[in-house]
Formats: C-alpha cells, structure tokens, sequence
C-alpha cells in the first residue's frame, strides 16, 4: 500500500475532553491507541458483537451462504401475505 502525504491538521480539544474528526466520519466507531503520552493511532474499525461472532466462523458463514443461494433459487410460491396468512390460520 503506498503512503499518501497528507498535511497535518491542528484540532482544539474541547473543555469536555472530545474532538471533532469531520463529519465523513460521524457515526463511524474507531479504535484509539495512545502509543506514549499525547501520541494517539486513531483507525476507523468494524466492530462485531459478541453474540454475532459465531456468524463469522467458516463453517457458519458456508452454512448462511447456502441458505441464502437455497432461499433465492426457490422463491415462495404464494408471495400474497394475506392469502398466506389466511392459510396459516386455518391451521
């Protein structure tokens, strides 16, 4: 990957300790590492929660992707809701 020089930026952080990185980056979460005092790495990063790790195992990832390929090669055949419904409360 090359590096691109990109020029500092001088930011003010403010009196409730928070800095502003621009508005392309709201919402985003990011890992911060302070590498030594008044030194910080900061990476926008993808964060997975716990109980959603099992999702990205491979065999769980294989097992999901053939669902989906399943799923889309066999559409339902009723796609009217309220017939369905229908069919269902008559069970």
């Amino acid at each position: 990957m090359d590096a691109v020089a990109i020029q500092p930026t001088v930011k003010v952080i403010g009196a409730n300790g928070q800095i502003s990185l621009g508005k392309q980056y709201a919402g985003r979460q990011v890992l911060v590492e302070e590498r030594e005092p008044g030194v910080w790495l900061i990476r926008t990063a993808s964060v997975i929660p716990d109980n959603e790790r099992w999702l990205h195992q491979p065999q769980a990832a294989a097992d999901l992707q053939s669902a989906l390929s399943w799923a889309k090669a066999n559409p339902p055949a009723d796609k009217n809701v309220d017939t369905l419904l229908e069919g269902l409360n008559e069970h």
